[in-house]
């Protein structure tokens, strides 16, 4: 009886607590004023309004005085009194009258902005490094929603069905996300970051979403926004140490808020096509710290991805001498490709406390951690603790499209939803294999999985050993729930229809991963292969089959060499939480010769460029049939990894130390009567260094050699990633105009290096076209060295971000000290080209950001 009444007690203080004000807020003429802050004052507690200008505040029975802000308006307060009840109040905020003050006018006639600017700059880092660590919560929402949408994208239609589950009308208009979290921040000086998400919201999904927060601070000399994928220059601050450099100021004038004067300063570019902001910022007077901003990047700014982006912040007091962000808005647009979208992430910062004690080990390599019930919360807990009313089709979308997710979800076992996901597949269309391919899911209550067939015309190649090819790839995909590992299985068949060989060979993948959060992370696979199949002499060869199919056929250059072995190959990946991986690599192989078997070349005059298949360059005849027995063994560690952590998962945000790789082969005399004997390490040291304006740089130092080079055929050789393509070969890891074999080596010791450096809109920015069509500088070198009779050097310029995809470099090369060949090549390069590689020892093309 007594828990009984407890818990009565309780439920009824609860509800007498959850009293709220709420209201509108409005500019003198009667419209709505959207997003404008409200704060409980003398406390950081407080709220936002919508994009329909309501907002509501929790608060308990008591006085209050109100306080709402919006930049470019004189802030209002209301005091108020809280029983029983909710109250409502309404805001109607004039437009802030500047006052001109009288200025004394110095240095010719300069604008009094300049002087109130150099304060603010003297005092940057000061208070840049004011507050040694602090907690606060944090709310955001972040809404995404299509104003139009094209029929065709790159020329393919869009599925109506498509459409129809993004719940968009006939227009193509319609919320396509929507999210909601609510969490808890720490920081702490240098680069301490800690943030606990509490609770997340996805719309229609019980997905967490991405809540990383855009902590943006003029304080810092470079303001990044967002990922450095926005601009990796990052933008210049207002009140950065050079700005006045930078930017020309105007005083617009001044006003008084709570007895303190603030001054209103208009922001204005120097020069377009840098870096820089646009807008207004107002500094307090006397000790010069920020007040607010409403602050524009747009393409002229160099920004990338979206057209524009609007940032307003608006700062409040949270101790006699601390002001930190209290409100913070968001607003891009987004129009390409015929897509015109806009979108608002707003944020809202309360419960600041000022350099706290943090327990030892608090801050650890989990940057975001999402707690296990994150996902989980009911519609009634973001009622309560939502400081933003939701807009009336936020409303709506959450209704639906979480209806519909439950609906599906209650459904995706039963018989007719497994009917539904198999019509909506299509029927099956064994031509598709010629073309297209065949990449279809079998969905089922109890064993669902993936299959599917590679197009055969796609993968068709030629070689003057095999003449025309015919490769027959696919694979079987499937998650093991008991065990909770994923299977993969890929099947290949390779024919050559001119020396009528047959090859076929499989690979099978088992990959597991803790599925506990709070233990260490552990991520490892086994992969088993065996068949038998063609290799390129080089394995990691930069000569695609691609490549070498229309360097045949149309200019008799058969770079690709080859050769048949029956394998068997047995590999164990391992990955750990501190970004140490570890590697085992057991290697058979029974290395068969295959001679050219024909000749055939568009324009016979190109025959005489033909050349024998294997490295002449190197060795003098092909080779004999002999087996190799290899053990390899690799490592690497990126120190400093940081992760999110979600309650199934970690994944990696990088680090800001280089990554350390070391890797060791063994040759193994006798054993399977394997022929080789020899011992082969090597050491590398690669990074991205982000230099903000003055770029990117990117490098990778190795050195190698062999401790025994007893018998080594040339398949084991070490060889020197080469290219002779037009084409460009990986960057930072081959050498765009060296030969592919003439270099390789049994030394005991070499050294090799690539570097560049992505200029990304500095230098470039000065000139015209360029800088419209945000095309980048890009430069560097390759070299590695062997000895003096065997070493190379290669320089290049070029320019990258052609249509964000492609880069176009001019190179030129020396060879033993000498001057080799240049050249032209071309390959991926900018915004989205930097993001494709290509991977697997089928060179496939593939896209991740």
């Amino acid at each position: 009886m007594l828990k009984i009444f407890t818990v009565v007690i309780l439920l009824c203080s609860l509800h007498s607590s959850a009293q709220k004000i709420f209201g509108t807020v409005y500019n003198e003429n009667g419209d709505l004023l959207p997003y404008a802050s409200i704060t409980i004052k003398g406390t950081s507690m407080g709220a936002s309004a919508n994009n329909r200008a309501r907002f509501a505040i929790a608060v308990t029975p008591g006085t209050y005085t109100i306080v709402c802000q919006h930049v470019g308006y004189a802030a209002k307060s209301v005091t108020m009194t809280i029983d029983k009840e909710d109250k409502e109040a309404f805001f109607v905020l004039f437009e802030q009258k500047l006052t001109l003050k009288e200025v004394i006018i110095k240095n010719g006639g300069e604008d009094p902005a300049y002087d109130i600017i150099r304060q603010a700059i003297k005092r940057r880092k000061e208070y840049a490094g004011q507050v040694k660590g602090f907690t606060c919560d944090l709310y955001t929402k972040d809404m995404i929603k299509l104003r139009s949408l094209p029929k065709k994208i790159f020329g393919k239609k869009l599925p109506d069905q498509d459409k129809m589950d993004m719940m968009l009308d006939t227009m193509g208009q319609g919320i396509i996300y929507l999210s909601e979290s609510v969490a808890s921040v720490a920081s702490h000086q240098p680069d301490k970051f800690k943030m606990q998400v509490r609770s997340s919201r996805v719309s229609g999904s019980n997905s967490f979403g991405f809540t990383f927060p855009a902590f943006i601070s003029l304080y810092q000399n470079n303001v990044s926004v967002f990922s450095e994928k926005f601009n990796p220059r990052g933008f210049v601050s207002p009140i950065a140490d050079g700005a006045i450099g930078f930017y020309k100021f105007k005083f617009l004038g001044s006003f008084f808020e709570d007895g303190k004067e603030i001054n209103s300063i208009k922001v204005i570019p120097r020069r377009n096509y840098e870096p820089l902001f646009s807008g207004i910022i107002n500094i307090t007077e006397g000790d010069w710290r920020i007040h607010s901003f409403d602050l524009t990047l747009s393409k002229k700014s160099q920004l990338e991805i979206i057209d524009t982006l609007q940032i307003t912040q608006i700062h409040l007091p949270v101790t006699t001498d601390v002001w930190r962000v209290k409100n913070q808005l968001l607003h891009f647009n987004f129009n390409q490709l015929g897509i015109n979208a806009a979108g608002n992430f707003l944020s809202v910062y309360s419960d600041y406390v000022i350099d706290p004690t943090f327990k030892k080990g608090f801050f650890d390599a989990v940057v975001i951690k999402y707690d296990t019930g994150a996902n989980r919360k009911n519609v009634t807990y973001w009622d309560s603790v939502r400081p933003v009313p939701l807009e009336r089709e936020e409303v709506k979308d959450y209704l639906v499209k979480d209806s519909l997710f439950e609906l599906r979800k209650d459904s995706a076992l039963t018989k007719n939803s497994v009917d539904s996901l198999k019509r909506r597949q299509g029927a099956l269309k064994p031509l598709q294999v010629f073309w297209t391919g065949i990449d279809r899911t079998h969905y089922s209550a109890t064993n669902t999985y993936k299959w599917d067939i590679q197009p055969l015309i796609k993968n068709l190649q030629y070689n003057t050993v095999e003449g025309v090819v015919l490769s027959v790839d696919g694979y079987y995909d499937k998650n093991l729930k008991q065990s909770g590992a994923r299977l993969l299985i890929k099947p290949s068949i390779r024919y050559g229809f001119n020396n009528t060989h047959l090859n076929a060979w499989v690979d099978v993948g088992v990959r597991t991963r803790d599925f506990d959060s709070d233990q260490k992370l552990k991520r490892q696979s086994w992969n088993f292969s065996g068949g038998k199949r063609v290799s390129q002499f080089n394995k990691e060869s930069s000569v695609t089959p691609l490549v070498n199919t229309i360097g045949t056929l149309l200019y008799g250059k058969n770079y690709m060499k080859i050769y048949e072995n029956w394998f068997g190959n047995v590999v164990f990946n391992k990955r750990f939480e501190n970004g140490f991986k570890f590697s085992v690599n057991a290697l058979y192989e029974d290395r068969l010769p295959i001679d050219n078997t024909t000749d055939f070349t568009f324009f016979k005059n190109d025959k005489i460029h033909l050349t024998p298949n294997y490295p002449y360059e190197k060795i003098g005849s092909q080779f004999i049939r002999h087996q190799a027995l290899s053990v390899a063994v690799s490592v690497s560690i990126k120190p400093g990894q940081k992760y999110i952590q979600y309650p199934n998962t970690k994944i990696p945000l990088g680090a800001k130390y280089p990554t350390f790789s070391f890797s060791y082969i063994k040759g193994i005399k006798d054993i399977l009567g394997s022929d080789v004997d020899y011992d082969k390490w090597k050491i590398s040291i690669a990074d991205d260094k982000n230099f903000k304006l003055a770029g990117l740089m990117k490098y990778k130092i190795s050195i190698g050699g062999f401790l025994n080079s007893n018998v080594v055929f040339i398949q084991d050789y070490q060889h020197f990633i080469g290219n002779r393509s037009a084409a460009a070969s990986e960057y930072v890891n081959s050498f765009q105009l060296a030969p592919y074999y003439a270099n390789s080596t049994t030394a005991s010791f070499y050294s090799l290096a690539h570097l560049e450096h992505h200029f990304n809109g500095m230098l470039t920015n000065k000139i015209p076209l360029f800088r419209k069509l945000n095309w980048n500088l890009v430069a560097g070198s390759n070299a590695f060295y062997v000895n003096n009779n065997n070493n190379y050097v290669e320089i290049f310029a070029g320019i990258e971000n052609i249509l964000k995809i492609f880069r176009l470099d001019f190179v030129t090369s020396y060879t033993n000290g000498k001057t080799g060949t240049s050249g032209i090549r071309l390959g991926l390069g900018g915004l989205l080209g930097a993001n494709m590689k290509y991977s697997g020892s089928d060179k496939s093309l593939s896209i991740g950001f």
